[in-house]
């Protein structure tokens, strides 16, 4: 006679937020169901602060000049400020200053205008890093954060001893690539899955070419969402400034089919 699976232990929560599902995955039982509201609040302010989408976040009012960057909240003048060192430390290849934005914006003059400033490719990593924070300052030890495929880590998954993050593969979208078993670590991939060709070389405004998928690990998610970004943008030329990486892992799929690793990048 079969038996029942055991329930698994901890809290598990998956709501849509910025445009994504949002998974939260908490595996000690002594954290309460407050703790994870506390996450997902601040996800929502995330929102509601840096969306393109909502005319009234800051990033909005400081394309269309109703905000100064002096004027913006402290969040805000950080995000740009690391953003800027994320351009200049990939050689310009992650740069949030799009030439295009999702909704065209009415500056204060009166103006339309489509291309401003868009920090969502580091500002979705850097909300999971702060999430993280808030569920490591409740005493979680086990966990797992997933935000539309980037994904971070504390932890094992209880009663496993790790975590097994699935890279889906660029191609064959019923299998995986690679699986990066993770304890206390960040996994970002980029690629053409979902959105189709929505990035570009900053350098020529065109897709890259070459390149099928590019996954980092390594401490912080925003950052290795940003280096992910940034590789791929730089195409063929990508596996080569992998290694420059210090503190950070990466694995590029050509279009080739070809796999390319740095040496300690984490794969069963």
């Amino acid at each position: 006679m079969n038996q029942p699976a055991p329930a698994t232990p901890g809290l598990q929560r998956l709501e849509l937020i910025m445009g994504m599902p949002i998974q939260v995955d908490v595996r000690d039982v002594g954290v309460g169901e407050m703790v994870v509201e506390r996450v997902f609040d601040w996800l929502r302010h995330v929102d509601a602060t840096f969306s393109t989408y909502h005319a009234e976040s800051e990033i909005s009012r400081l394309n269309r000049g109703l905000l100064s960057r002096d004027g913006a909240t402290a969040d805000v003048r950080a995000v740009l400020d690391r953003c800027e060192e994320l351009t200049w430390e990939t050689d310009g290849y992650f740069d949030i200053r799009g030439s295009h934005l999702p909704v065209p914006v009415e500056t204060a003059a009166g103006e339309l205008v489509t291309s401003g400033i868009d920090p969502s490719g580091f500002v979705k990593g850097w909300a999971i890093d702060r999430a993280a924070a808030i569920l490591d300052d409740a005493g979680a030890r086990n966990y797992f954060i997933n935000a539309g495929g980037d994904v971070r880590t504390r932890g094992g998954a209880v009663p496993e001893g790790e975590w097994r993050v699935g890279i889906r593969h660029p191609r064959e979208h019923d299998m995986l690539a690679a699986v990066v078993p993770a304890r206390d670590l960040a996994v970002a991939t980029s690629g053409a899955y979902e959105r189709g060709e929505h990035i570009v070389d900053p350098h020529t405004g065109l897709p890259p070419r070459g390149v099928l998928s590019v996954t980092v690990t390594g401490s912080e998610l925003a950052t290795a969402d940003a280096y992910a970004t940034a590789i791929f943008a730089m195409g063929e030329a990508g596996p080569a400034w992998t290694t420059r990486l210090y503190g950070y892992e990466a694995m590029v799929i050509l279009e080739d089919d070809r796999v390319l690793s740095t040496r300690w990048f984490p794969k069963e």
